[in-house]
Order: C-alpha cells, then sequence, then structure tokens
C-alpha cells in the first residue's frame, strides 16, 4: 500500500514521470552550485541573481509568448548583466556587493512583473513567478539535462580553483591560480542554473532548489565532496517528495517541493551530527589522564 502511495503517481502518469525527471536535472546541476554559494558566503547573491533573471525573461515573453529559447537567452542575459554591474558597482563606488545586488534585484523583480503583466494576464504571470514543473516537454527536459551536464563537467574541470577561492583567495590570486576566470564561470554557472530552475519552478521558487539542501547538507558533512552529494541526494529527495505531496494532497508542486526541502533544512539543523541543535547540547565525553 505505501509503495503504491510512492510509486503510481510516476509508473501511471507521464507528466509524473517528466516532472521527476525535471527535478533530477535540477538537483544535480543546482546543488552543487549552491554548496559552492554557501562556502562563498554568497546564499544572498544567489536570491538576487534568482530575481535578476525576471526581466530579461519578461522580455523573452512579450517578444515571443511562452518561448522557451526566447525566456532562457533573456534570463541569461539578464543575470549576467546584474552580476556584472554589481561587481562593477561595488568596485567604483563605496556601496557594497550585497547592497548593489539588493538594489539591483529589486528593480529587476519589479520590472519583469510589470512587464508581463503588460501582455500576459494572471495565469501567465503566476507561471513566471511559480513556474509549471508538472507541465514540463521535451525541449524543457533537455534544457534542463543540458545545464545539469554543463554545470557538473565544468564544476570538475574547475573544482581545484574553485575550492581554493572558498578557503584562501588571497593565495589564489597571490599564485595566478585564475580565480578572477573561476568566480566568472562560477557566476554564469549560478545563472544558468537559475534560468533552468525558473522553467521548472518560476523565479521565485527557482534558488531554492539551489541553497536549501546545501545549507541542509552542512549538518551533514564536513568535506566539499560529502557536502556536494549530501546536497544532491536532499534535493533529489525534496522534489521526489514535494510532487507526492502535489499529487495527493492538492498542493502547487513548486512550492510543495520548496517547503520539503525547506523541512529538511530544519530537520538537519536540529538533527545534524555536524553542528546541529541536539549535537551541540549533548553531553561531551572528558579527557581522562
Amino acid at each position: 500500500m505505501i509503495a503504491d502511495l510512492l510509486l503510481d503517481p510516476f509508473a501511471d502518469f507521464a507528466f509524473m514521470r517528466r516532472a521527476l525527471v525535471g527535478c533530477l536535472a535540477l538537483a544535480l546541476g543546482s546543488a552543487p552550485v549552491g554548496v559552492f554559494l554557501m562556502l562563498r558566503r554568497m546564499s544572498l547573491t544567489g536570491d538576487a541573481m534568482a530575481h535578476a533573471i525576471l526581466p530579461g525573461a519578461a522580455v523573452g515573453y512579450l517578444v515571443a509568448g511562452l518561448s522557451l529559447g526566447a525566456m532562457t537567452l533573456g534570463g541569461v542575459i539578464a543575470g549576467l548583466a546584474v552580476a556584472l554591474l554589481a561587481g562593477a558597482v561595488s568596485r567604483s563606488t563605496a556601496l557594497r556587493e550585497d547592497a548593489s545586488l539588493a538594489a539591483f534585484y529589486l528593480i529587476s523583480l519589479a520590472a519583469g512583473v510589470l512587464i508581463v503583466s503588460m501582455r500576459g494576464g494572471t495565469v501567465d504571470l503566476m507561471h513566471v513567478l511559480f513556474g509549471t514543473v508538472l507541465a514540463l516537454d521535451d525541449a524543457a527536459l533537455t534544457l534542463l539535462c543540458a545545464i545539469a551536464t554543463l554545470t557538473l563537467i565544468t564544476l570538475a574541470a574547475l573544482f581545484r580553483p574553485l575550492v581554493l577561492e572558498c578557503v584562501d583567495p588571497g593565495f589564489l590570486r597571490s599564485v595566478g591560480g585564475g580565480g578572477a576566470v573561476a568566480h566568472f564561470v562560477f557566476l554564469a554557472l549560478a545563472v544558468l542554473n537559475l534560468v533552468g530552475g525558473f522553467h521548472a519552478l518560476g523565479t521565485l521558487m527557482a534558488v531554492g532548489i539551489m541553497i536549501l539542501p546545501a545549507v541542509a547538507a552542512r549538518f551533514w558533512a564536513r568535506g566539499i565532496g560529502g557536502l556536494i552529494a549530501v546536497a544532491a541526494g536532499i534535493a533529489i529527495l525534496s522534489g521526489w517528495a514535494g510532487l507526492l505531496l502535489s499529487f495527493h494532497v492538492g498542493l502547487p508542486s513548486g512550492p510543495a517541493i520548496i517547503l520539503v526541502a525547506g523541512a529538511a533544512y530544519l530537520g538537519s539543523l536540529v538533527l545534524g551530527p555536524e553542528g546541529g541543535l541536539v549535537a551541540r547540547l549533548a553531553p561531551r565525553p572528558h579527557f581522562e589522564n
């Protein structure tokens, strides 16, 4: 009976299988990026960039409707532009990068909602803001899988400089380790994964599948390899469980997936062996002579 509840929706309905494949691709691509964002103390930067893609996607929508190619291209251009502009502002003025990102993402969010509202109705706006993971077609799945594949290959190629930049960016600069190139390539990967998540979960939820599994993994693993593996596992389980909740209870699929990821974070916060509340409060054995 329990197996039927857990597996039958995916065995009986093609749209559920497509949604599960899309969530799997998102998990494999976004979770490792989320781990590096967390280690680089850039978690809120990911949230800002997620909102920054909205006006570009909205312009694509304005030009071509709900076109996968147009909205993807517009989102990538807008996300990269905001990331570069925020960096330029922080380097040329007294404003810090987090403040400039916050300013740009608020402007981007308002502009994107306005652009979508000018042409579409409430349904189109909800599609852009919250995604349609249950309506992924072959083209969207191909895009998500391509982004995940590109992300994993690129992270493997840049693993050493990315880790060094997390641990000691000054040392990486001093030895000419390509820190600037690795940084901008990493930002491009973050934008690509946010655009992919945008098509499935919408601009308001895309960053959730990237950041929540990563911060939850912090309570279960220490090494970067372990963090990436645990984060990807939590993201995959969140997608699977969120889709089941959506199917059986009638919840919106995108928010259900992110709420499951949020529950995993809260559970990890309490029960995680690596700095969780229970582990910190538990009595520790004293050394004896």
